[in-house]
């Protein structure tokens, strides 16, 4: 019995070796081929293909990023952009000797005036401090109890403490209200500013060239500085 399994088991294997190498193909039995022609029909040149050296990769590289712009050069084109600046507002005397040293200084058409207003400032304010010591002081409490604050603009009211800022004084009355539960005592409210009206500066197309020539043209500005257009 163990013969003839032996027997068997070899028979086997010289069957399947037959059939794997296609000896069996006459008679219909043959292993099926796993062939893609449609795959060597799309090849272009496979010939062609071979490594790089390490010389011709670093070549490579390096020509391609040079083709490629830096972040520092787009980042500086954008910087150069023209842009739309404005000062202001001057009062009919200041625009009369400022758009005289425009008209000197300036290409004509790259600036005008034109009539605006700026609406009153009601400010919850601190102060007036009889010195810098008084002041530090105040702005630590502020702090401390998580109250906004800002130096005043007006200098009748300097040295001093804004703590928030409106344009009527109804909605400066209410702030005044909410700071006060928050244990500030000594606010009140206060006009840091009337409403103005006067000429307002607008440059709409500031390039480099142009912005060299404003900067000549600063002392001119009455310390009014250069802005983004709204």
């Amino acid at each position: 019995m163990l013969r003839l399994l032996v027997l068997l088991l070899a028979l086997a294997n010289v069957a399947y070796f037959a059939w794997s190498q296609g000896a069996l193909a006459p008679l219909g039995m043959a292993p099926s081929v796993q062939t893609e022609p449609q795959r060597l029909a799309t090849q272009i040149r496979p010939e062609a293909i071979r490594l790089l050296t390490a010389d011709e990769a670093r070549q490579l590289e390096t020509s391609g990023s040079a083709a490629r712009p830096a972040n520092g050069a787009s980042a500086t084109a954008e910087a150069a952009a023209p842009e739309c600046l404005q000062a202001g507002l001057f009062n009919e005397q200041q625009t009369t000797a400022l758009r005289a040293s425009l008209e000197k200084a300036l290409p004509a058409g790259s600036w005008q005036f034109e009539s605006s207003a700026e609406p009153a400032r009601w400010i919850v304010y601190m102060g007036k401090y009889s010195s810098e010591e008084v002041l530090a002081k105040k702005r630590d409490e502020l702090r401390q109890r998580g109250v906004a604050f800002r130096l005043v603009n007006n200098e009748a009211l300097a040295p001093g403490l804004a703590l928030a800022s409106f344009a009527l004084q109804a909605d400066a009355d209410k702030e005044l209200a909410r700071v006060a539960s928050k244990g500030v005592r000594t606010a009140r409210v206060v006009q840091e500013r009337a409403e103005a009206r006067g000429q307002l500066l607008k440059l709409a197309a500031v390039d480099a060239a142009l912005r060299a020539q404003l900067d000549a043209l600063k002392p001119q500005l009455e310390g009014k500085p250069l802005r983004p257009c709204l």
